[in-house]
Formats: C-alpha cells, sequence, structure tokens
C-alpha cells in the first residue's frame, strides 16, 4: 500500500495583513509550512509528499523549507493553479500512478496530530473517503439573505471541516478531472467548491466518514489565529520536554 500527500502551500494570506504569505510566516523559529510537513514526513505510512505552491515561491519552498530541514519524502514542488481545486489537482496529477491513497491538507493546518493521520487512512480504507473534523461547539444558526434567522440545524450533527482530508488516489483524482472539465457549468450555476469531499460527492457519489479531530488543529488566517499559534506550539514544546 502506498499513501501520499498533497500539501496546499498557495494563497496571499491577505486577512493576515503581512507581505508575506502566511505559510511562511514565523512561527517559534521556523516557517508555519514547516509543521504541517514535518507531520506529514515524519509518519511511517506517508511515501511521498508533493507540495503546491504559487509559482513566485516555489524556489523558496524548495530551498528554505524542503531542502533546508531534509523532507526528502518530497518529490516536488510545483505551482498551484487560481482557485483551490486546480492547485488541488495539480498535485494529484503530479502524484506517482501507484499511490493507493492520498491526503489533502492546507499548509497553513501546522497542528494535525499523527494520530489524526492513521484515524483519517483508516476510515479512508473502510468508505473510501473522510474527513478530519470537530463538532460545533456553538449553536448554528442559518440565515437568508438579508441574515434573518431561517433555521437552527442540530448541533449534535453539525461539525466544523478541517484538512486532512483522504481519499482512495483514483477515486478523487478522477473526480478532479471530472471537475475541471464541469468547471464552466458549475460558474455558470453559481456553484462553489469549497473542499474536497463536495468534489468526492458531486462527481464520484462517496460519502466521506467524519473523522474527529482536535480543536487546535486550526487554519491561520487572521492575525488572531497566528497569536493562538504562538501558544498552541509553546504547549506542544513543553509537553515533548
Amino acid at each position: 500500500m502506498k499513501c501520499a500527500a498533497v500539501i496546499l502551500a498557495g494563497g496571499t494570506g491577505r486577512r493576515m495583513g503581512n507581505k508575506i504569505p502566511k505559510q511562511y510566516i514565523d512561527l517559534n523559529g521556523k516557517p508555519v509550512l514547516y509543521y504541517s510537513l514535518k507531520t506529514f514526513s515524519d509518519a511511517e505510512f506517508i511515501d511521498e509528499i508533493v507540495v503546491v505552491a504559487d509559482a513566485e515561491h516555489t524556489d523558496r519552498v524548495q530551498n528554505d523549507i524542503v531542502d533546508l530541514y531534509g523532507f526528502h519524502k518530497i518529490s516536488a514542488v510545483v505551482a498551484g493553479g487560481r482557485e483551490r481545486y486546480h492547485s488541488v489537482a495539480k498535485g494529484l496529477e503530479t502524484l506517482s500512478l501507484d499511490t493507493d491513497y492520498v491526503f489533502i491538507h492546507d499548509g497553513a493546518r501546522p497542528f494535525a496530530t499523527a494520530y489524526t493521520l492513521e484515524r483519517c487512512l483508516h476510515y479512508a480504507k473502510k468508505y473510501r473517503a473522510a474527513v478530519a473534523g470537530v463538532k460545533a461547539k456553538d449553536t448554528i444558526k442559518i440565515s437568508d439573505d438579508d441574515s434573518m434567522v431561517q433555521s437552527t440545524p442540530d448541533r449534535g450533527h453539525v461539525w466544523m471541516v478541517q484538512t486532512p482530508q483522504t481519499f482512495e488516489f483514483m477515486l478523487i483524482r478522477d473526480a478532479y478531472r471530472r471537475l475541471l472539465d464541469d468547471e464552466d457549468r458549475l460558474k455558470t450555476a453559481g456553484i462553489s467548491v469549497t473542499d474536497d469531499t463536495m468534489v468526492a460527492k458531486m462527481y464520484a457519489d462517496v460519502d466521506a466518514r467524519l473523522v474527529e479531530s482536535t480543536y487546535d488543529n486550526i487554519k491561520i488566517t487572521t492575525p488572531e489565529d497566528m497569536e493562538l499559534a504562538k501558544i498552541i506550539c509553546l504547549n506542544r514544546e513543553q509537553e515533548t520536554t
């Protein structure tokens, strides 16, 4: 069995209010992206990693992160596309064809644990697709276009979805190929593709198994997220000493 990972390191990080994209901002002495790459590199069952970055930053990722920290499982650093789904598709097409399962993960989400990866793989083997997430702590409201409350879903069935999202490789690769072929129709219909499980459902009719992760598996998007990330990073360092 061969497992691989596509790590998404694109995006400008406008909401961070920083000229440096969020995945390269220093977090306790190392770039944010380092932590995701280390988690997947350290996992014994991961054989290959492809990093998808903005075209202007591929050399930076290769030289200042991959080579500097000796991440030998990374087989390629490739330029992504305009939208997230273009970048995912590019990463999938770059992986070795003998891949059995693939993890798709946001490089700006530095705190996924090895245990979460193991559980995602376990359920992907069983259900063909699995996604990390946490149960909603707050009551969720569904609004109309005027921000008026329309309904209140049962909180017990509401999850906040994270990454990694894990799939049979051929299933998700072929689903993304169909998505790209269908791109114009989706745009015309106003349909936004926001995560990989949507693609698996839309083009392979496969429902993903939700896998309970941790609440500190945050995605760094705003300056407030970075402050929280520093605390999480410090706490984890203290736990290992």
